[in-house]
């Protein structure tokens, strides 16, 4: 899939991956598609399989592999046309796993990591509110010393897992008065009083990717659920946004590819003005056109892959692979579903979903507004 040799390990584990997709996943994905939600149940199936959380060091429950094994989860996830589970999977092991990872102290580590690493915690991070969307300084969520406790109130919003999670890492203004600097994260038992889940979002796409507004009331965690240090939340957020931004990319590659490998499967069996699909130039040009764009961001992503494994990814290249790789998915996926024709506009088609899937890549985990800013930033300054 990514057009270069793949080491037989990784290759064998990829394997296992797509027969427990193929038996697991495919047979149900369009029954819990319109159902709004996957299985909770499907959790524990993956980390069975062995499919979460890989590269967690074995000390707190995982296998330690390297990160690209990671990448292989969600990517066959999203090449398969699993577009919603592939974002779920995604927070869980490429976000809210790394957050623990780098930052949580043992117990916390210990509390948490195993039952993430097995699916019998579903993990979530909050950080958007409804008025505040990308401006994560403007939040209003608020955590307020009282003894040995924090009281948390607020409310977020767009929260993938948020109807099936068992941990929130939830952002909170600690110092109202000090900006990005008054931000903290918290480590949220879903079982606490005060916390509730608002609707499960209605979507134009990822239909089972449960996306969700939370609320706190008067929410009572000990001091011991602070994660990090007290002030610091902004800078763990701007840490550990560099691997989210990439994933995404990755998974929009995978997407991608999925998408041309139907259209070019359908071009060969459609047939047009006495001809097959794939004849027409139209349609030839077209393939090449997607085909060269998939293949020139792909590389991009595999040399992030390799920068992030080395510890070398910065913002500003982790915004490029993001932004480049999921307008590119856009692109093929729009320019698939018009060789489609009319059968493309069809939810009968799979080429449909991955359509609508593909729109919200450009908005999750930062725009491409905010990931061209941030580009600009590195090379012109503000």
């Amino acid at each position: 899939m990514n057009n270069r040799r793949e080491p037989e390990e990784r290759a064998m584990f990829r394997d296992m991956v797509v027969k427990v997709l193929e038996s697991q996943v495919k047979p149900h994905y369009e029954e819990w598609d319109e159902a709004g939600i996957v299985p909770r149940q499907l959790w524990r199936t993956f980390g069975e399989a062995g499919m979460l959380c890989v590269d967690v060091p074995e000390d707190f429950g995982g296998v330690g592999v390297p990160f690209d094994y990671s990448i292989v989860v969600g990517a066959e996830l999203a090449r398969m046309g699993f577009g919603a589970l592939a974002t779920n999977v995604m927070v869980h092991s490429d976000i809210v796993a790394p957050y623990l990872t780098n930052l949580a102290n043992d117990e916390q580590k210990q509390r948490w990591l195993p039952k993430m690493v097995s699916g019998e915690a579903v993990g979530a991070i909050a950080m958007t509110e409804p008025g505040a969307g990308s401006d994560l300084q403007a939040m209003r969520t608020s955590a307020k010393r009282d003894g040995n406790d924090y009281v948390l109130n607020g409310s977020k919003t767009f929260i993938t897992n948020g109807q099936h999670a068992d941990m929130v890492i939830v952002a909170a203004k600690t110092d109202p008065a000090a900006g990005a600097k008054g931000i903290s994260l918290f480590l949220v038992d879903t079982s606490l009083p005060g916390f509730s889940r608002g609707r499960n979002l209605d979507k134009i796409g990822q239909h089972c990717g449960d996306t969700s507004e939370l609320f706190f009331e008067d929410l009572r965690v000990p001091a011991s659920a602070l994660l990090g240090e007290e002030g610091k939340g902004f800078v763990y957020l701007m840490t550990e946004l560099p691997r989210e931004r990439l994933v995404i990319g990755a998974l929009g590659c995978a997407a991608a590819r999925g998408a041309l490998d139907l259209t070019i499967a359908y071009a060969d069996e459609r047939e047009l003005f006495g001809q097959k699909l794939k004849q027409l130039q139209n349609t030839r040009f077209r393939i090449a056109e997607m085909e060269s764009d998939y293949r020139i961001n792909q590389a991009f992503i595999n040399e992030c892959i390799d920068l992030y494994s080395d510890g070398e990814l910065d913002a500003a290249t982790a915004s490029m692979a993001k932004y480049s790789a999921t307008e590119m998915q856009c692109r093929v996926a729009d320019g698939c579903l018009q060789l489609f024709g009319g059968y493309g506009y069809t939810t009968e088609y799979p080429i449909s979903r991955a359509f609508t899937d593909a729109r919200v890549q450009r908005i999750y985990g930062g725009t491409s507004e905010v990931m061209k800013e941030v580009i600009a930033r590195s090379i012109l300054g503000k």
